[in-house]
């Protein structure tokens, strides 16, 4: 376990599966955690509950981070309840696909608004409010590197971003010893890709490890980049794919 005792986060999209899971390990390790959601309140409820049955402060958000003005007040929320933010975990996330000539525009404002728009303006916002030791983590895809089929264009752009807007601000904040790094995820055994649907098996295929990854496992290097361990660590993309990328 990583030791975040007096350390507090905000987890964007954190009411369901990997976010969800990012927000229990890094309560669970002892931080503070404040998490947004879109919609889903039974699930912020939940998450909330196993929050507080660690020990610790629970502050479930609604927010759309699609929403610029929502994330900038939800940042500003969190650090008004917990009086700083040292953990910044940009989760939320949308999957769409479709073939390049017949993609809705409307798809790709979407994803670089909640991939790539709101990772900024949350970055932007929760520097205010952040010390030196701080850690800006986002949460990509292993689509960002290889993508193996057709119709995925888009959101593999949008995660790609990422690893760009990593390096970036690993080099504006390390002067202030905050570090940046994004973890990109294999398939997930989750209620947005579940290890039973149709496609699952396909993905397997493409395993090193042959079996879906648990969402545990990659809060577990979330939580290991937010604390100690992660001191040395900055602009760096990790894969937490089974072999996806391998």
């Amino acid at each position: 376990m990583t030791n975040l005792t007096h350390k507090t986060a905000l987890v964007t999209g954190g009411s369901r599966g990997i976010g969800a899971a990012i927000a229990c390990r890094l309560a669970a390790d002892g931080a503070d955690v404040a998490f947004t959601y879109r919609s889903a309140r039974a699930d912020a409820e939940r998450v909330s509950a196993q929050i507080e049955a660690h020990g610790r402060r629970a502050l479930a958000i609604a927010a759309d981070s699609a929403d610029r003005g929502a994330l900038e007040a939800a940042v500003a929320q969190t650090a008004a309840a917990f009086g700083r933010i040292d953990v910044l975990v940009h989760n939320a996330g949308i999957f769409l696909t479709g073939e390049i000539g017949a993609v809705d525009l409307a798809d790709l404002d979407q994803l670089l608004a909640v991939h790539v728009a709101a990772p900024v303006v949350a970055t932007r916002a929760a520097l205010q409010h952040m010390p030196a030791g701080g850690r800006v983590i986002s949460i990509g895809s292993c689509l960002a590197e290889r993508v193996p089929g057709a119709g995925m264009s888009l959101y593999a752009m949008s995660k790609s971003a990422l690893t760009g807007f990593t390096k970036g601000i690993a080099r504006d904040l390390g002067p202030r010893g905050i570090t940046a790094n994004v973890v990109h995820p294999g398939p997930v055994d989750t209620d947005m890709n579940p290890a039973d649907s149709e496609h699952a098996d396909a993905q397997r295929g493409l395993l090193a490890l042959g079996r879906f990854g648990q969402a545990e496992e990659v809060a577990a290097m979330v939580a290991f980049l937010a604390g100690d361990g992660g001191r040395f660590v900055t602009g760096a993309s990790i894969t937490v794919d089974g072999g996806h990328n391998a």
